[in-house]
Order: structure tokens, then C-alpha cells, then sequence
């Protein structure tokens, strides 16, 4: 991965994460975009801050300035293609869960994400800061979804001691596993499946009393 190391870092530097409007959000909507294009072009490893720039007719200081590191502005690019998911609470873990599942088929059809995804998937294999940087996206993901398991406890629907990371980790699991690894298909009654069969695991109390580190 490709960084200008000649340009100095500010010590102002800081994440684009902020969502402000006019000029400063078309500046960013712009360098995220770029980013976007040039992961798909040239990967995590050939990427580089001086064609994002070009890519976004943004200074490469500016970017600089806000973003810091290519990895800090790679990781809010995978932020601002979650930030749209909301947890509903139906008042059953299950559907909530139908949700969930059926969020992951239906980012997979979008080819900003698939083509985030499959870069950062492939790339993380043999680089560690793209493993890094996929890694805090998974576990963001699961944190924003774990919080149907958390009303779930609160209903007492679940046992007290299930692990919210792991029913999700559970119900995620199956759909990936086809995405990358036997390549079949996944679909809307599917991804209803994985919730049913994780649901129950909850349920069940299969998925309770994990130590931290477990996978």
C-alpha cells in the first residue's frame, strides 16, 4: 500500500468520520468515491493517496489533513457503507435476526460494497493492515447488530449470559462462508434460515458463556 511519506502528517489530522454540509461533505462524498475507484482498480496494496487525489480533484494536503493515513480513510469509506443500518426491534430476536441477515445479502448486491468486500477480503489474507482494517469493520458491524440480542436478554427471551458478538457471528457465518468460499448462492430465504437456526441456538442456550477470544 502506497503512502506519500514525503508530506508530513499534521498534528491537526483527524477522521473524515464528521458529517458536516456544503463544501466539506462534497469534499468528502468526493475522496470517498475516489478511494472506492482506486481499491477497485489497483487493490488495498496498490492503492495510493496521490491518485485518490487526482481521482477527487482534492489536494492530496487536504486529505492529509483530515484522513491522516490512507488505512484511516479506507476504514470510513467501509463506515459509510454501513451507516444506513438501523436495527428495527420487532420484539422477537428472530426477526430481528431476518433482518440482519438479510442486510448482508442485500449489501452483497451493491458493487460499492462487493467491490469493497472482495478487495479487502483477498488483500487481508497476506497484509495485515488490511486485515486490520477488515476487522474493524466486521466487529463494528457486529456491534451494531448485536443489539437486537441485547433486547433479546432484556426480554429474557435469550439466557442472560448469551454473547451478543457470538449469535451474530453464528447467523453471519453460513451466508459468508458461501460468498467466498463454496460460492453458492445466497438469497433472501436463506438468509431467513441462518436467523431461524441461530435464534434457536440463543434460545437454547448454546451460545452463552463464551470467554473472550473464542471464535
Amino acid at each position: 500500500m502506497q503512502e506519500n511519506s514525503h508530506l508530513p502528517r499534521s498534528a491537526e489530522a483527524q477522521s473524515g468520520t464528521r458529517r458536516p454540509g456544503g463544501r466539506t461533505a462534497r469534499t468528502r462524498t468526493a475522496v470517498l468515491d475516489a478511494t472506492l475507484a482506486e481499491l477497485a482498480e489497483f487493490g488495498y496494496g496498490g492503492a495510493s493517496l496521490d491518485r485518490i487525489a487526482q481521482r477527487s480533484n482534492v489536494a492530496v494536503s487536504t486529505i492529509y489533513r483530515r484522513w491522516g493515513t490512507l488505512e484511516a480513510l479506507i476504514r470510513e469509506v467501509a463506515d459509510q457503507l454501513t451507516t444506513e443500518f438501523t436495527m428495527p426491534d420487532t420484539g422477537d430476536l428472530e426477526q430481528d435476526l431476518r433482518y440482519v441477515a438479510g442486510a448482508i445479502v442485500r449489501l452483497r448486491d451493491s458493487p460499492a460494497h462487493r467491490g469493497w468486500l472482495d478487495c479487502m477480503v483477498s488483500t487481508a489474507v497476506r497484509d495485515p493492515a488490511a486485515r486490520r482494517t477488515l476487522t474493524v469493520a466486521i466487529d463494528d458491524r457486529a456491534e451494531r447488530a448485536s443489539v437486537a440480542v441485547l433486547r433479546a436478554i432484556d426480554r429474557s427471551e435469550v439466557p442472560a449470559d448469551t454473547d451478543p458478538i457470538q449469535v451474530i457471528r453464528w447467523l453471519a457465518a453460513p451466508l459468508y462462508q458461501r460468498i467466498y468460499i463454496t460460492g453458492e448462492p445466497v438469497d433472501l430465504d436463506l438468509a431467513g434460515r441462518c436467523a431461524a437456526v441461530a435464534a434457536h441456538a440463543a434460545r437454547a442456550g448454546l451460545l452463552s458463556g463464551f470467554s473472550t477470544g473464542n471464535g
